[in-house]
């Protein structure tokens, strides 16, 4: 059991405070993390709860989702656990984004037809007009992200804005 301030002790019978302030080792809230990540992905994923397309359809197999994730487990994952520069407003607004999202506008649809739809977005990590971007999806893979899907009156899928970062190369340090 894990609880701001404190845990119970490993023999079960008494409660054991932190130190003020301090909440876990940065190394074990990493690892803890990375397991509760990992485990609602793979239920996510029995769940019938991921879509996959292109490049990535085997990965609906489980055997091949379990291999996908099998190197995750053992990675070291990089859990930031400070108090944000700028306080918690700045982290709630960039939540926000994820968690209250709303379905594509009418203005940020470009063209759509029965086999491809085109939209704008903006790329948060460029500063100035490049920010800006449009993106051509298949009908089908548009369809199945949460803001179409929400749009459609659909219940969105739940929001899992970090999946991408397993998707990209890991970082040299």
């Amino acid at each position: 059991m894990i609880a701001p301030g404190g845990g119970i002790s490993l023999d079960g019978t008494r409660w054991v405070s932190c130190r003020p302030r301090f909440f876990l080792p940065v190394r074990v809230l990493s690892r803890l993390f990375r397991r509760l990540f990992l485990d609602s992905l793979l239920v996510a994923h029995q769940a019938g709860r991921l879509a996959f397309f292109g490049d990535h359809t085997a990965l609906a197999q489980p055997r091949s989702f379990a291999a996908f994730l099998a190197p995750l487990r053992k990675t070291e994952w990089v859990v930031y656990a400070k108090r944000p520069f700028a306080g918690p407003h700045t982290v709630l607004a960039y939540l926000s984004r994820y968690t209250h999202r709303v379905a594509i506008s009418n203005r940020r649809l470009i063209s759509a037809d029965a086999t491809a739809v085109t939209f704008a977005w903006k790329d948060y990590r460029i500063d100035g007009p490049g920010r800006c971007k449009t993106m051509t999806l298949a009908t089908h893979e548009f369809e199945a992200l949460p803001d179409a899907r929400a749009a459609q009156g659909l219940p969105p899928h739940p929001p899992l804005p970090f999946v991408s970062q397993l998707l990209t190369k890991p970082r040299r340090d």
